[in-house]
């Protein structure tokens, strides 16, 4: 099976796809990962989006179909994909159909994280992790048990994000709005697109996924 997980930064897509991966056996293809991936393995295409990003310049829809499509070449067609941060336009939905089809699949669905946005303020704005191990906490939903000592590891230092800040999480509200607008329409017009409810707890979230899933 072939979705793509749909929501603005903080909305709990990478959680979620995570939780698909380890229940679902599926695969997380994230263009900026797989991105990295092929620069530092110096491939082909790698070495062309090297040069791109040397110059400055933003890597070609074409360039990163072929990422998607040696990736899907590897996984086989066993392992169902999880496409995050891509397609972005409608130019890129189309291309992601036929490279699906080159490879005997079709998207089965597209899942929206659907989010409030002042929640979804003050659940980024409040978020910190321990400098040590990544243990996430919230100053308001999630504090450590013991204040100011990591509860996973016993260090007493802690970071915020320096973009975890409200103009900045916004700014990426809007940026999201403004990028997904023009694809919905295309998987609406499909009938595949299906909005869960982001606010939710993870487990009910994840819930949410697995009976659409289902």
């Amino acid at each position: 099976m072939d979705i793509i997980l749909l929501g603005p930064p903080g909305a709990g897509k990478g959680t979620q796809s995570a939780r698909l991966v380890d229940h679902h056996q599926m695969r997380q293809l994230s263009t900026g990962d797989m991105l990295r991936a092929a620069v530092a393995a110096q491939t082909p295409v790698g070495l062309e989006a090297k040069a791109v990003m040397d110059r400055g310049e933003l890597v070609s829809d074409e360039i990163v179909s072929a990422l998607i499509d040696a990736e899907l070449t590897a996984m086989g067609a066993g392992v169902g994909a999880i496409f995050d941060g891509y397609p972005r336009t409608e130019a890129q939905a189309v291309a992601l159909d036929e490279i699906l089809r080159n490879h005997g699949r079709e998207l089965d669905h597209v899942v929206e994280l659907a989010v409030d946005e002042d929640a979804l303020v003050d659940r980024i704005t409040g978020r910190f992790t321990c400098a040590k191990c990544g243990e996430g906490y919230h100053e308001r939903h999630k504090q450590p048990e013991v204040a100011g000592v990591c509860d996973k590891c016993g260090s007493s230092e802690f970071k915020h994000r320096p973009d975890d800040n409200e103009e900045t999480v916004r700014k990426r509200m809007q940026e999201y709005r403004a990028k997904t607008a023009p694809i919905l329409p295309y998987y609406e017009a499909r009938d595949i697109v299906t909005r869960v409810d982001g606010m939710a707890s993870i487990d009910e979230v994840a819930q949410q996924i697995d009976a659409i899933l289902s």
